[in-house]
């Protein structure tokens, strides 16, 4: 049994002006759909799940490397955080053999100015 994990944290404010400078182009680039549909229901607090999000991805790449180094051309889409009807985040990872995975968990926090996430695989 091999245990990874990956954290990451980043500047909200970072996230909004990347938002509000680039627009669409900044969400199509790196969110999903349904990323994107559940964090603008957010109304005020959007740029904390926004960001939240993209901390996510950046763990998922960290405790994720070493199966990604060279067989896998992976974008920021292909790891997409959904909730379940609980409200509890996991992660949606496309395009990758994850056969050798047990399984993979998820934390995210945010304040009023970061947003952390912590993401820990176990693999066989």
């Amino acid at each position: 049994m091999k245990i990874t994990c990956g954290t990451d944290i980043i500047e909200i404010e970072r996230i909004k002006e990347s938002i509000e400078q680039l627009k669409d182009k900044f969400l199509e680039r790196i969110y999903t759909e349904n990323e994107i549909k559940y964090c603008e229901s957010k109304n005020g607090q959007k740029y904390q799940h926004y960001a939240a999000r993209f901390a996510a991805k950046e763990a998922a790449f960290k405790a994720l490397s070493w199966k990604l180094k060279d067989k896998y051309s992976v974008t920021w889409k292909d790891i997409e955080v959904i909730n379940n009807k609980d409200g509890r985040p996991s992660l949606n990872i496309l395009g990758i053999d994850l056969n050798d995975v047990e399984s993979i968990d998820i934390s995210l926090s945010h304040c009023k100015q970061y947003a952390v996430a912590n993401v820990s695989v176990i693999s066989k």
